[in-house]
């Protein structure tokens, strides 16, 4: 017979399952408590458990589906709070808004996302930090958007006032003429003393304004940052991702980051979220901004526990802080705060908000900073505290009007001190080439799995002839030539990360890094056992995200530069979901922030007759945000090529994101596939040039798939006076090289650009002009599909007429 519960059991549990919508939680009284048929209950028992859980905390814990978690939580909500340092706590929010109050002064009308209504956050990220440096964190990475970002720059980082308030001066603007970023988006670095005496190093990560998307961002270079400190790297680095409220319950990205949270290769040990609620979005209210009650329903998703806090009560703030810190270090789990307070400006300092929002401004102007209000509730003049730390305040602000120059506001780690940014320069290449001998020690160990292990038939047979690409009896295809670059950079200590949707096999299954035993099910990666001392492999197959998954590699590369870390995308089409990260972190990171990351994109590419969302990795956008040699876009034809060129990523020392255009019908193509002698030269080549013929009449350029089907067609009209040259880097483009090829075709009239993308798409814009200046006044003609709203026909036999044409056209037109 099971346990007979008391009436008092029963109270209890209806107070722990609904008492957080009856919670005190809106400081202005406007967001009101949600009655409960379920709570209306009389008696002392009743009486406690409404103090405990419809206070100014509600805690949402009853969905957990683990017993001894939901009793870890009960016991120590429904236990007499510990004590907490009442001066500590005064000091923490004086501060805060005594900071804000000197901006509003002295920078009228300047942009700053005030922290008040909210200045309890800092209090409660003391408690947090605390926390976690008592149990051994060394490091916490800080996420969060422009809401009191600079209150926490000050204040939880460490940066002084006067660097600060150098933003605000904007000291230097030549030195970041087109580059640079707001105040409130940059990104520091500091030190944070714990009351337990263990410092603890903040990293605030830069985030431009699309809020949510830095959480990702975040999550992967905690990761790193856990992977490279190896032992305890969870409880060693704590991730602290900081909401607002609009953006939580909004934004997509953010459900999807939450999704990483218990996913093996993305698990971080566990992160605070902590929503700094507003109750309102730029004009916005919470019933206009998500369906459920509160906006941190999304996180509901996870078996998490969620507490809401009245931000107006700040030591019930300083407990809730305390106590997500010791659930997150004991159980390894996310946790979420839902700090509810108030904004007491508009949306920025120039905006006012009683225009829309009148009733609920009318209480605000009236309603006493929480300093004071704390103050007054524990018996202390805050008068002389406020007065020293304005005179404090002052002398930052005559030292910032005096500044010259831009304060650093952040310290690179020392794993970067061998990579460098900026323009590329021709001592930077390195030899990738490997000798035949090596490429056989890789390849025994490529095609070897244990003994007794049940290997599929086809796997097997992919196996042999792997065995013989790596003997050079079978030419190398696209997957042997990875799978060699990988095992190359493993032996010589270079780790090498890749995820993305099915990446362990691959769409086209052209990889199978994971060996899957046919009886089992058990798991065998070759990549992880070359060699006793390799570097780590890891591949995973991710979740079904774009955004957060790359936005997370971006992060994990910001923080390995050593390591070759790679996105797969399933097909190119769907890197346009993640563009956010793709252009404000991959393609401006470095001009914004001066930020350097070694991201790999795989984005399959090609017209092949597989519909409008199966054909184009959009090489027209990555072109147009190239710039300032910002990143390297590539295309390579053949599988010799694709091997250098990962190992020239990795061996570089120049850090740049590489966006790589990978083949899909061409991954097994004997036209594709490159002598193992290939895998022996020295460089990757940006330029291939026409090995065939000489004294060309005319000359192709192109860049992937459509220069094989060039070829071919060639070879079917006996055409022995047209040239084919494959660009195979996009950028930084090598005009060098290809003027070099070019004039070595001094009879060749007509110079045309073949694309298989549509005239408005693929690198027609961008090559053309490059043309257009190496032609010494030859003509540049184009072929190319017309100009199109969607990349590709969805008809295959549409595609196959539209091909046929484009190759006839390439050899006649002119």
């Amino acid at each position: 017979m099971g346990e007979v519960l008391t009436e008092r059991d029963v109270i209890f549990d209806a107070f722990r399952r609904w008492g957080y919508l009856e919670a005190e939680l809106d400081p202005l009284g406007y967001f009101l408590p949600q009655p409960q048929a379920e709570l209306k209950l009389t008696g002392q028992a009743a009486a406690e458990a409404r103090r405990i859980y419809c206070g100014t905390i509600g805690a949402e814990f009853m969905h957990i589906p683990e017993a001894e978690r939901r009793g870890w939580l009960q016991e120590r909500l429904e236990s007499e709070p510990a004590a907490v340092d009442p001066p500590r706590i005064l000091d923490r929010l004086l501060r805060a808004e005594v900071f804000e109050q000197v901006i509003q002064s002295r920078y009228v009308g300047t942009k700053r996302f005030s922290l008040e209504g909210n200045a309890a956050l800092i209090p409660l990220l003391d408690e947090i930090l605390n926390g976690a440096g008592e149990r051994g964190a060394e490091q916490a990475v800080v996420a969060m958007s422009h809401r009191g970002r600079l209150n926490v720059m000050a204040h939880i980082v460490g940066r002084v006032a006067d660097e600060i308030f150098a933003g605000f001066e904007d000291v230097d603007p030549r030195s970041v003429l087109g580059g640079g970023d707001v105040k409130y988006h940059m990104g520091a670095t500091g030190v944070y003393a714990t009351t337990c005496g263990r410092p603890v190093n903040i990293h605030l990560v830069s985030n431009p304004s699309h809020l949510e998307f830095v959480d990702p961002v975040a999550l992967g270079r905690v990761r790193a940052k856990q992977t490279r400190l190896g032992e305890n790297g969870p409880g060693r680095v704590l991730p602290v991702l900081l909401h607002g409220d609009a953006a939580f319950a909004g934004q997509g990205v953010a459900a999807e980051a939450l999704n990483l949270a218990g996913v093996e290769g993305f698990s971080v040990g566990g992160t605070v979220h902590v929503i700094v609620n507003n109750l309102i979005g730029f004009t916005t209210g919470p019933k206009e901004l998500h369906s459920s009650r509160f906006a941190a329903d999304v996180a509901k998703r996870l078996p998490i526990p969620i507490f809401h806090v009245n931000a107006e009560d700040p030591e019930a703030v300083v407990r809730v802080g305390r106590l997500v810190v010791e659930y997150r270090y004991a159980f390894g789990s996310d946790v979420v705060v839902d700090l509810i307070g108030f904004r007491r400006y508009g949306h920025s300092e120039v905006d006012d908000p009683s225009i829309t929002q009148p009733v609920l401004y009318r209480r605000i102007e009236s309603h006493p900073p929480l300093y004071q209000a704390y103050a007054e509730k524990i018996g202390v003049d805050s008068t002389p505290s406020v007065e020293a730390f304005r005179a404090e305040l002052d002398a930052a602000y005559q030292k910032a009007a005096g500044r010259e120059k831009k304060p650093e506001l952040y310290r690179l780690p020392a794993y970067w001190d061998n990579y460098q940014g900026g323009p590329y320069d021709p001592a930077y290449e390195v030899d990738t080439g490997l000798s035949a001998e090596e490429l056989g020690e890789i390849t025994a160990a490529l095609v070897r799995y244990p003994e007794g292990f049940h290997i599929h038939p086809k796997v097997k047979r992919l196996l042999e002839q792997r065995a013989e690409m790596g003997r050079g009896k079978r030419p190398v295809d696209f997957g042997m030539a990875e799978a060699l670059a990988f095992g190359s950079l493993l032996r010589q200590g270079i780790p090498v990360r890749l995820s993305g949707e099915d990446s362990q096999r691959g769409t086209f299954s052209q990889r199978h890094a994971v060996l899957v035993d046919s009886e089992s099910e058990e798991r065998y990666l070759p990549l992880g056992h070359l060699a006793p001392n390799q570097a780590r492999f890891e591949i995973y197959n991710s979740v079904l995200s774009e955004a957060a998954v790359l936005g997370y590699e971006y992060g994990f590369s910001r923080d390995y530069p050593e390591a070759l870390v790679l996105w797969e995308a399933q097909f190119g089409d769907f890197a346009n979901v993640a563009q956010p990260i793709i252009d404000q972190f991959i393609a401006a990171g470095e001009d914004k922030w001066d930020l350097l990351a070694g991201v790999v994109l795989l984005l399959p590419h090609g017209h092949e007759g597989q519909g409008p969302e199966h054909s184009s990795a959009r090489i027209e956008r990555f072109l147009q945000i190239a710039a300032e040699d910002n990143l390297q876009v590539c295309q390579p034809s053949t599988a010799a090529q694709y091997f250098h060129l990962l190992r020239r990523q990795a061996l570089r020392r120049w850090r740049k994101p590489l966006v790589v255009f990978t083949p899909k019908s061409m991954l097994r193509h004997p036209l594709a596939a490159s002598k193992l002698g290939s895998f022996s030269r020295k460089r990757f080549f940006t330029v291939i040039p026409e090995l065939e013929i000489e004294n060309a009449r005319r000359i192709l350029v192109c860049s992937g798939k459509i220069g094989h089907e060039l070829r071919e067609e060639r070879k079917r009209r006996g055409d022995e006076r047209t040239a084919i040259v494959f660009l195979e880097q996009l950028y930084p483009f090598p005009d060098d090289e290809l003027a070099a090829e070019l004039d070595r075709h001094p009879e060749a009239r007509d110079i045309v650009w073949v694309q298989e993308e549509p005239g408005n798409m693929g690198a027609f814009f961008w090559v053309v002009p490059h043309l257009e200046r190496h032609a010494r006044g030859r003509a540049v003609r184009s072929v190319k599909r017309s100009a199109s709203a969607s990349p590709a026909t969805g008809s295959a036999k549409a595609h196959e007429v539209e091909q046929k044409t484009l190759l006839t056209l390439a050899f006649t037109t002119g």
